[in-house]
C-alpha cells in the first residue's frame, strides 16, 4: 500500500463523513478541522472508519492536525 493509495482512501472517508467536502482542494496540508470543519463526532466517525479500513484500534483519542498525520499514522501502524 502506497501513501497515496492511503490518502485517497482517507479522502473517501472524508467525503463518506462529510459528502460537502470538495475533495479536489483537500491534500496533505489540509487542515482537518480549519478546512474540513470537522468537529468531535466527526472526527469520531473519521477515527472508527479508518479503524475498520485498516483493521487495528486507535489507543486512547487521535489527535491529528493535518491529513498528513493521519496519513503518518496509519503508514506507521500499516507496516
Amino acid at each position: 500500500m502506497t501513501r497515496n493509495d492511503i490518502f485517497e482512501s482517507l479522502k473517501n472517508i472524508i467525503w463518506q463523513i462529510r459528502p460537502n467536502t470538495d475533495l479536489t482542494r483537500v491534500d496533505e496540508d489540509t487542515q482537518l478541522v480549519r478546512d474540513l470543519g470537522l468537529d468531535s463526532l466527526t472526527t469520531l466517525l473519521m477515527s472508527l472508519a479508518i479503524e475498520n479500513k485498516y483493521g487495528f484500534k486507535f489507543e486512547g483519542a487521535p489527535q491529528f492536525t493535518a491529513v498528513k498525520d493521519v496519513i503518518d499514522y496509519i503508514e506507521k501502524v500499516c507496516q
